[in-house]
């Protein structure tokens, strides 16, 4: 009762073989971490987890992470470039400087102006000429009116030069203010007589403003406003209408008792993003099916934040490497770098990842080293296996032995092939009991990767045989055939054969008969594919892997006793985390058959899905000698049933080069590392095409001067420069020029960076963007 059935798949809930959290032992190169996360004060993580909820999430272009982005102004067409606008600037206030210092210390008069205090004039033509003796009444008033058209005069040469200077541009772009004219008034004050009241108030003014302008200047420089922001966003809450952690929501649907419930347990500090996004999910599932409103209101009042939990009842990762935002289910994997080729829009933002962008599949390339694993795998990895603790998503992560991909608790099933500690088996047929549908997927395991020199191009004919097989065989036992018996199959035994076809004589099972009869007749006929499935199948035909691909364990599964439990991917419609260790040293092409075949599994599987609402990702490290042409279709009909998949690649010459251009055009989004050759920099280069640019083209033509004085002006330029004097023309092009050109990718792009693209399943484009992924 604690899920109600709220995200289960329909004719699943109750299915008691529900794999649960894998446990120890921990795999193999996977760094020791501490039992638990270090404790958080439940003050401190309430705010926190309230300060993250009510963070504005920005509408922004594919692959920005959304979490508090600030859209960048428009782009200026004529931008002035930082060091002309901080030395004209400059410049300007020296200038201002001068002249109001030869104005306030009377060097401009005298000997070339023939009135005194010419520049006071104006002011002189109004003021009473009684004003002006020392013995007047009006004598202060007429000394207080002097000072305060000096500081008007002061203000035009400040507006004046601060245009000419362009100093609000320099505001706007360094965020530096203006506060340097207020260093021109202490002279003025100096001047001033004490005596007055509101002189010594207007003083204490002026220290307040320069005080606040120096404030200014270091606040902004140290970001003190993001500082206070975040220390005080908790504590300005916004109206509850519109506060997310007051589920607006359940409000709205007249569940006001349950908003409070998550309100309260939100604000007490016992929810996570990780609950937030669970009864969130919940809460779909009820607006769907609203018979279980009474189901849900219930559980959510028993059990708080932990109501509606996953089947492994955990409800976080107990280490986390990379930032998420499971609100809109994002993972940043980096930020743009502020580089000329990357869109303005794009420039200094962060770089995310989602389902709505991994349902087109990404393929990743790059050399050992340049973090395909650590940058991108794990912390999408990462995201997805969050996303299943709350119910969203379903995960199936297949890599090397030992690669670290993600500790084993962070896991419900981990299947290590090849190792006697293994907890879980997997089943060599997907969990299907179609003959047809298991002899596909498993021909693109023995068959895919020599597809091309098979008779007719591909692995039909394989699957056939393989059909004519496994039929018969499954019909006589009610399961299909262990490895070492479909081996004999394979090879033509004749006690194995007689065995069959006697049994299929005595049922009079006459269609799979004749299916025998057919692969009899095929067997004994010159390049019979029978041959070369069973030298496939040998492979997997060790003593490594004896106590694996047991179909009787998936037969007997209601009652099975034995030590391995079969996992299927027909278990994608639940919100399992799945990782499979691949056996990579001494069975290299055995790794790779493994790995074709948990493609062709997870394609199928996840098309056939009768529930999906469950994100659905295939995570394959290494994909080498994976990629098929059965494959590309299959991946490609993964967009349209919430799935996706993550192939990384150290080059594409490990794939069949008549695949290359078709893998790059079949997956929606590409990444290529620091390091790629320049021949798979071409093939990016292709795929990505080519844009409008403008360029500017600068021509230096000497001048000659006809003159006797500019001759002489030319001679002393020449002199002193040592070149000749030329006159400079600009020619500004429109031209089309590829995105990221071979040579570039292959040597522009710099260590711990990649050049990405995106799609969403939507059809929405991302250009390729420079992608800083240590930020």
């Amino acid at each position: 009762m604690d899920t109600e059935g709220t995200y289960d798949p329909r004719g699943t809930r109750s299915d008691p073989h529900v794999p649960r959290p894998a446990g120890p032992p921990r795999a193999e190169g996977v760094p020791p971490r501490p039992d638990a996360p270090p404790p958080v004060p439940a003050g401190q993580q309430g705010r926190d987890f309230l300060a993250w909820l009510r963070t504005p999430r920005a509408e922004a272009a594919p692959g920005i992470w959304a979490y508090g982005h600030r859209p960048r102004p428009p782009e200026e067409p004529d931008r002035i470039p930082g060091r002309q606008l901080i030395s004209g600037a400059l410049i300007a206030f020296l200038c201002g400087w001068l002249v109001w210092s030869l104005l306030w210390n009377r060097y401009l008069e005298g000997w070339w102006i023939f009135v005194d205090d010419w520049w006071l004039l104006p002011l002189l033509l109004v003021v009473p000429d009684t004003w002006r003796n020392t013995g007047s009444d009006y004598y202060e008033l007429f000394v207080a009116a002097t000072y305060l058209y000096d500081a008007l005069v002061l203000s035009l040469i400040a507006v004046g030069f601060g245009r000419v200077g362009n100093w609000r541009a320099v505001w706007r772009r360094f965020g530096i203010p203006l506060w340097p004219l207020f260093v021109l008034l202490p002279g003025v004050w100096r001047e001033m007589p004490r005596s007055t009241w509101w002189l010594e108030w207007a003083s204490n003014l002026y220290y307040v403003l320069l005080v606040a302008a120096v404030v200014t200047v270091v606040g902004r420089a140290g970001t003190w406003p993001g500082l206070w922001r975040r220390q005080t966003g908790p504590a300005q809450a916004p109206a509850p209408g519109a506060d997310p952690a007051e589920w607006p929501e359940l409000r709205a649907a007249g569940a006001s008792a349950v908003a409070d419930k998550l309100a309260d347990e939100a604000r007490a500090g016992r929810m996570n993003d990780v609950d937030h996004a669970r009864i969130g999910r919940a809460w779909q599932s009820v607006r769907a099916q609203p018979s279980r409103l009474a189901a849900f209101t219930d559980t959510v009042q028993r059990h708080g934040a932990a109501a509606c939990a996953h089947p492994s009842g955990v409800r976080d990762l107990a280490v986390r490497i990379g930032r998420h935002d499971l609100r809109v289910r994002q993972v940043r994997i980096g930020a743009a770098a502020d580089d000329q080729r990357n869109p303005y829009q794009h420039r200094g933002a962060g770089c995310a990842l989602d389902p709505g962008l991994l349902g087109t599949s990404l393929l990743a390339v790059g050399p050992p080293g340049s973090g395909k694993t650590a940058h991108l795998v794990r912390p999408v990895l990462e995201s997805l296996c969050l996303q299943a603790l709350a119910g969203q998503a379903a995960v199936v992560a297949v890599g090397a032995a030992g690669a670290g991909l993600a500790p084993d608790d962070a896991f419900d099933v981990v299947i290590r092939l090849g190792r006697p500690d293994s907890a879980y088996d997997l089943d060599l047929y997907g969990g299907t009991t179609d003959p047809d549908a298991a002899a596909g997927m498993l021909a693109e395991a023995l068959v895919g990767d020599l597809a091309a020199t098979l008779p007719g191009g591909d692995s039909r004919r394989a699957a056939t045989a393989l059909g004519q097989l496994l039929g018969p065989y499954r019909a006589v036992h009610g399961r299909f055939p262990s490895v070492p018996e479909l081996r004999e199959l394979l090879d033509g035994s004749s006690a194995a054969l007689g065995a069959l076809r006697a049994a299929l004589e005595e049922s009079g099972d006459a269609t799979q008969l004749r299916e025998l009869d057919a692969r009899e007749r095929q067997s004994g006929r010159a390049g019979d594919v029978g041959a070369l499935l069973a030298d496939r199948i040998a492979l997997l035909d060790r003593p490594a892997f004896a106590d694996f691909f047991d179909p009787t364990g998936a037969a007997d599964a209601a009652g099975a006793t034995g030590a391995s439990r079969p996992f299927s991917l027909r278990a994608l419609e639940h919100p399992l985390r799945v990782r499979i260790d691949l056996p990579e040293r001494g069975h290299a092409e055995a790794s790779r058959l493994l790995a074709r075949l948990v493609l062709a599994q997870f394609t199928e599987c996840a098309t056939a899905r009768t529930d999906r609402s469950l994100f659905a990702c295939l995570l394959l490290d290494d994909a080498t000698h994976t990629v098929t042409a059965e494959a590309l279709r299959g991946i490609q009909r993964l967009r349209s049933a919430n799935a996706g998949a993550v192939l990384t690649l150290r080059t594409l010459e490990d794939v069949p080069e008549a695949l290359r251009t078709p893998l790059l055009g079949a997956v929606g989004c590409r990444m290529a590392f620091a390091g790629v050759t320049t021949w798979d920099g071409a093939r990016f280069a292709e795929v990505w095409g080519k844009d409008w640019v403008e360029t500017r083209d600068v021509t230096n033509r000497q001048i000659i001067a006809d003159e006797p004085l500019t001759r002489v002006v030319h001679a002393v330029r020449r002199l002193v420069t040592g070149r000749a004097v030329t006159a400079e023309s600009v020619t500004v092009r429109t031209v089309e020029r590829e995105r990221w050109t071979a040579s570039e990718l292959a040597h522009s792009v710099p260590a711990g960076h990649a050049v990405i693209s995106l799609t969403t399943v939507r059809g929405e484009h991302a250009p390729p963007v420079l992608v800083d992924l240590r930020s």
